[in-house]
Order: C-alpha cells, then structure tokens, then sequence
C-alpha cells in the first residue's frame, strides 16, 4: 500500500494538486508530457482575474514546487499503463530522451547555428522553432531540449561534439507505486481546421483566439505586436467570431463558459495597442460570470467596439488578404457582408482526453470530460472535468488532492 499520489498533467490544475498534496505530508510525483510545467496557462498573454502574465501565478507555484522535496516531477512523461487498485497502483511511465544535461546550461548560442526548423507548437504553429529549443524565459524547468527529428544532417555534426547534450540519449520506463490518481490533462483548443465554412487553414488572416494570445505576448511570434500573419501589418479592423465550432452538434455541444471572457480580454490588448483599431464581435449570448460583469461593461463602454448578436455562416479570403464575412444580424434581421482586416474564430475547450484511450479505469462522457473513476482512487482535476477559468481550476486541483488524501490516509 502507498501513501504517495500521481497527478497526471503538469497544468495549473496539476500543479495545484500536487502542491497541497504535498503540503499535507504525501509523496507526489508528476507526469507531464510536455518539456516543461505550466500547461495552457503558460501560453497565455493574461489570465483572469487580475489579467496578470502567467509567469505571475507560476513562478509562485514553481517557487514552492522547488522548496519541497516531496515533489517529484518527471517532463516528457506518459503514464502507458496503471496496474493494481485503489491504494496499491502500480504506474508504468514512459519517459522521453530530453538529451541534454540535468542542469541549466544556456544553449542559445548554439541553437542560433542549427539550421533544421520546424513549426512552433507551443506558437501553435505561428513561428518556427530549432531543434534545440526553450519555449519561454520562464520555462521550468529551466532546461532547454533537443528534437532529434528536427536535427539537419549538419546540425546532427555540430551537437555531436556538443558538451552537456547526449544525443543518443535512449527513451526508458520507471514504474511508481502510488496510493491514488489525479487527472489534470486538461484541454486542447478545438480543431479549427474542421470549421472549413469559417475560412480555418483557408482564409490567411483568420486566427483562433489561442493564436491572438501568442500574437500578444511580450515571447511570441512578434514579441507582443498583435500583427496580421500574412503581412505583418497592424489590423485596422477586426472581427471576433464567439462560439466557433461550440453549441453546435457537429462540433462541441457545450459552451465552453470562458470564451466570451477570452474575446473581452483581447478587445482591450487591440484596442491598448491601437486605440482606433474597429472591434466587431458576433455573438450568440455573452456569457460574464459573477464579477466579470465588470470586464463587459468596461469592453462595452468602448466607442472602438461593437457587438451583433448574430451566428456568421461564412468566412471568405478578399482582396489585399482581407477577410469577408457573411453573418446574420438577428435584431434587426438583416444579412450582412463585411470585410475587416483579421478575424478571430473563438474556439472553445476541449478536454484533451478526447478521442484518446488513456491507460486509466476512467469513464469519460460523450465530450471526453471526465465523468467517473473517484470509486477507484482516481480523481479529475481542471478542466479534465469540465470547462474552467484559472481561479476555478485552483479551486478544483485543491478539491481532488483532498479527496486523493483521504483516499490514502483512509485505505
């Protein structure tokens, strides 16, 4: 029998969980499948509530993960197997070569001279990355890692001879006796490549709101500049598109609760970077929880904003790399066909355990949510449950390391 927990995912959810599981005394061990901790959060521009950078609410949570030695965190990481029952697990994790040295060592200099390039998933796909990389200043740990696969036939030559880079590193496996599970896998933004009739991998300046994030950070593809992609000219106009695939049973059945806030919070980085900039959000109800009433009266109050409830059916490419939309007015109950600059598609949330099969006695609903399991020791955390906001997504880690505590203190 053990003591210890696993928390699956390295997310907000994650990192929260393992902390104040860990603070009460128990083992913890991470599996994060990632090079490093932080998960969505970690991409964003500003989260609510305080609309701060992430490096804000993690660097506290990677400050108290560092002065306690009961965390143990394992990055590309993947739990391949779960054995056992309810206080007597057996986890099998799978981990990947990172192949370079198990302390900090600023390989900039040479990840400049390297010349294989692939997409930048952590840009989602909006910048380029090297084989050698380090997806944020911030990142924890502080390491960078090697992609082989994106290594050149010259640059396999310069990081052969490299000191403090094992290039034939080898995968391995480790197994963890564990007393209780947390599910933290969180999201992943949905698919926009299936909203073909919204111009998605069609349209050049038509950009998922996950895209914009990346656009505004100070580390993105343009160091803060919210630009168009094609050019990199300043939008003088832009459209938002809310519930892009969701409430739509071809899509995402559900309301995702956080996008309308999302598109809120980038109405103001637009219009602080450029106070002129025209903002027309197309919406079908806008949802601002609680407090949040306040960020849509402020966004509301703005003379550069306008709303239309109304769904848009289509999504074209204009001349000059413009964007043409076809949308309904339901109000005044009129078509209407307007051109702008960019277009952000508002995707929502989905759970990243969607149309996986995770080696866990799990029952998933129809939406990939994590709907059972809590009789077996195994509990979900964030938005592996449901869709959440940051603040909510503490308050549910914190909930699933009490309910794993008591699981091993109670077997």
């Amino acid at each position: 029998m053990s003591n210890a927990i696993l928390v699956v995912g390295g997310g907000f959810a994650g990192l929260t969980s393992a902390i104040e599981a860990a603070e009460l005394g128990h083992d913890v061990f991470i599996v994060e499948k990632s090079p490093w901790l932080g998960g969505r959060v970690a991409q964003l521009n500003k989260y609510f509530p305080k609309l701060c950078p992430p490096s804000c609410g993690l660097e506290i949570q990677f400050q108290r993960i560092r002065k306690n030695p009961r965390v143990k965190f394992f990055t590309q990481a993947e739990l391949v197997g779960l054995s056992g029952g309810k206080g007597d697990y057996t986890a099998k994790v799978r981990l990947t070569p990172r192949r370079t040295a198990p302390h900090n060592v600023d390989f900039s200099l040479l990840a400049s001279t390297l010349t294989g390039e692939t997409g930048n998933e952590f840009d989602l796909d909006l910048s380029r990355r090297k084989a050698l990389y380090k997806a944020m200043p911030f990142a924890f740990p502080d390491r960078y890692a090697l992609d082989a696969r994106t290594l050149s036939k010259s640059d396999m030559a310069r990081v052969a001879g490299a000191k403090f880079i094992e290039a034939a590193e080898e995968a391995r496996e480790i197994a963890l006796d564990v007393g209780a599970v947390i599910v933290a896998t969180g999201w992943k933004p949905y698919d926009v490549t299936r909203l073909t009739n919204l111009g998605a991998g069609s349209v050049k300046n038509c950009v998922s709101n996950m895209q914009l994030e990346r656009l505004a950070s100070p580390f993105g593809p343009t160091q803060g500049k919210i630009v168009r992609p094609s050019d990199s000219r300043v939008p003088l106009n832009v459209a938002f598109v809310q519930c892009a695939g969701s409430r739509d049973q071809n899509h995402l059945n559900y309301c995702s609760y956080i996008c309308c806030m999302a598109t809120l919070k980038q109405c103001l980085y637009l219009s602080e970077q450029n106070p002129n900039v025209g903002i027309t959000v197309y919406y079908i109800d806008l949802r601002a929880p609680g407090r949040y009433v306040n960020v849509l009266e402020k966004v509301e109050a703005r003379p550069n904003v306008s709303f239309i409830k109304g769904k848009v059916a289509d999504i074209v490419q204009a001349e000059g790399d413009r964007v043409t939309l076809t949308a309904e007015d339901a109000v005044r109950g009129e078509k209407l066909t307007l051109t702008y600059d960019l277009a952000v598609l508002a995707t929502g949330m989905q759970p990243t355990l969607a149309g996986e099969n995770p080696p866990l006695p799990l029952l998933l609903d129809e939406d990939g949510f994590v709907a059972g399991g809590e009789e077996a020791g195994i509990f979900a955390a964030g938005c592996a449950r449901m869709p959440l906001d940051v603040t909510r997504t503490a308050q549910s880690g914190t909930a699933a390391a009490l309910k794993a505590v008591q699981t091993v203190k109670g077997r």
